[in-house]
């Protein structure tokens, strides 16, 4: 647990990105479970939130 509170206060724009990312593609499972996508369209969401997850977690981090 110290670990990751020392990586939290070490690196705190990817760890919000971590963070951002797994809550961002849980939601994005959920809401498009029914869809019907193939695996190669799957992985490009999850690419696709991950990184705006980290864009999201940037532009926080300009405060």
């Amino acid at each position: 647990m110290d670990s990751l509170k020392r990586f939290w206060n070490e690196h705190p724009a990817l760890s919000n990105w971590m963070v951002l990312a797994v809550g961002m593609v849980i939601i994005l499972i959920f809401s498009a479970r029914q869809v019907g996508f193939e695996p190669r369209q799957w992985a490009a969401l999850v690419g696709a939130t991950v990184v705006l997850a980290g864009l999201c977690a940037w532009i926080l981090s300009w405060e």
